[in-house]
């Protein structure tokens, strides 16, 4: 995720973006990713803001919704409602019953 979010804040205006080693837990173990914005009061600075937040925001929440969090997932919903641009594949869940007799079955 820190690509895509690295990648999206880049084309969406950000003024800067960074992609680096996550730090504390081992070289090569983790990735994290950054931005910067300068917000300068111009209508231009408004709109990269909006696009940028707008993106980051929904990618963190759409995340949260595919790991089950019950909020997250109404969230992506109503903010896939407000904003037809924004297409977020949402996550099925198995029924646990399902899953339960699957599993006795091996």
């Amino acid at each position: 995720m820190a690509v895509q979010n690295f990648v999206g804040d880049a084309f969406r205006g950000a003024t800067w973006v960074a992609l680096h080693n996550g730090g504390g837990v081992g070289w090569g173990e983790v990735m994290n990713g950054g931005f910067g914005l300068v917000l300068d009061g111009s209508e231009d600075s408004h709109y990269r803001a909006t696009l940028m937040l707008n993106w980051d925001v929904s990618n963190g929440v759409a995340r949260r919704a595919w790991s089950g969090n019950k909020n997250a997932q109404a969230t992506i919903v109503s903010s896939m409602a407000e904003d037809p641009r924004l297409k977020i594949t949402l996550a099925n869940s198995a029924d646990p019953a399902l899953v339960a007799r699957s599993i006795g079955n091996l």
